[in-house]
């Protein structure tokens, strides 16, 4: 009999596919679990799946890989998918898939299975890597081959005693990390309706923190990566994991987003990360001292590309890895410390310094100390106006038959260009 490693979550469907798997290819169940921050008993989740059938039942701590091999060239990359999302489970699943295919090797397994759905984008992150990284490896999906229901997932369950915590009453899917917290099903498939408090776990409701008045944080990066908290050095895993708790007793964090899925769909999911929306800002704050503009304005694309590549599964890629050594390159002098200040459901940049500064206060004044050349201006301004100028008098003003001075008149039909 053959041996499949399961990614086990511990929830819903991972646990009804370890009998599934059983019963539906004659194999032996190893279920893995990865740390990531998941904030859930890992002993208890373990007992459970060897409960349920699995030969055995492994737990590996993943939390620091997770931050300083994903999430911090995340960061410095500012990649946030479609602006809102910072990534959390997308950028836990490249790594799950290469735990997968390590301890698959180590146990001699011919397959590795996950628990995704046949219309998430989790399903392509796994399959690709997997893939990718082992493309001897049988990947089964059992939630993508049955042909059930969530109900009839935990009729299922319930029929063959396999213990979960989600109810029909309490429907909501749920994945979170250090990175963050997503929360999807039941009521809030309807982009319409406000998400119920019983959503939000991380988050406090900024609407009830009338009276809680702000405090301060001070962040500090080296090369683009938060190396300390308040001046204390201190672990990645720590720094986010304080965030977390600090940030999301003043709401922060909290995203409400209709996104475009890689299968062509749109799907409403609510986001808690409250350490990486005042990372990301923080950092993003950094750099606009340190980068210039055209890097600024460059680097703006790259990050879109950057979350879109992470988003679709594509981390384990030569596009991944040119991306990747720009970013790195962009990141030498982003070091330097950010004061934000946390009140009542938002976070705001309220100072930043560092020792590799473009910002001359001598330039930018316009106190006595002001070191700005005025007169250079108007060369400057000469110069830069020049194409559009050569321009307008050979093309855009004899193709629309107007005067020269018509064209600061206001009239209209100069700004619709020739016809």
């Amino acid at each position: 009999m053959g041996t499949v490693v399961l990614a086990y979550s511990g929830g819903l469907d991972t646990s009804v596919a370890i009998r599934w798997i059983k019963e539906k290819y004659n194999l032996d169940v190893i279920a893995l679990t990865i740390d990531v921050g998941n904030e859930r008993d890992l002993s208890a989740i373990a007992e459970r799946a060897r409960k349920i059938g699995a030969v055995k039942a492994l737990v590996v701590d993943g939390r620091n890989d997770f931050i300083r091999y994903f999430v911090w060239p995340a960061l410095q990359a500012g990649a946030i998918y479609e602006g809102q999302y910072p990534l959390a489970t997308a950028l836990a699943r490249p790594l799950i898939a290469r735990l997968l295919v390590e301890v698959a090797r180590q146990e001699g397994a011919v397959a590795v299975a996950h628990g995704c759905t046949g219309k998430g984008n989790d399903q392509v992150r796994f399959d690709v890597s997997i893939n990718t990284l082992a493309p001897d490896l049988k990947i089964i999906a059992p939630v993508r081959e049955w042909s059930m229901t969530r109900d009839n997932e935990i009729a299922y369950a319930t029929e063959h005693n396999i213990p979960i915590s989600v109810t029909s009453a309490s429907p909501y899917s749920v994945d979170q990390n250090l990175w963050g917290r997503s929360i999807e099903c039941g009521i809030l498939e309807d982009p319409w309706a406000e998400p119920p408090a019983d959503v939000y776990a991380w988050t406090s409701d900024p609407d009830t923190l009338e009276a809680k008045a702000p405090t301060y944080v001070e962040l500090t990066f080296k090369h683009g990566i938060p190396v300390a908290l308040n001046g204390e050095e201190q672990e990645g895993a720590e720094i986010v994991e304080t965030l977390n708790r600090v940030a999301g007793t003043y709401g922060i964090g909290r995203i409400d987003h209709v996104e475009n899925r890689l299968v062509g769909i749109k799907s409403r999911e609510i986001y808690e990360a409250p350490a990486a929306v005042v990372l990301h800002a923080a950092h993003q704050a950094l750099e606009t001292i340190t980068l210039s503009r055209d890097q600024v304005r460059f680097k703006d694309i790259v990050a879109g590309e950057y979350a879109r590549l992470i988003y679709n599964g594509q981390w384990y890629s030569a596009p991944h890895q040119d991306l990747a050594s720009y970013v790195q390159s962009t990141q030498r002098f982003v070091s330097g410390t950010v004061r934000m200040k946390l009140s009542r459901g938002h976070c705001t940049v309220v100072g930043r310094k560092s020792e590799h500064s473009l910002y001359d206060h001598g330039l930018a004044t316009y106190d006595s100390g002001d070191q700005f050349d005025h007169n250079a201006a108007l060369g400057f301004i000469k110069l830069w106006g020049l194409p559009l100028n050569t321009q307008a008098q050979a093309q855009i003003l004899p193709s629309l038959g107007l005067e020269e001075n018509l064209l600061n008149s206001g009239n209209t039909k100069v700004l619709k260009g020739a016809e």
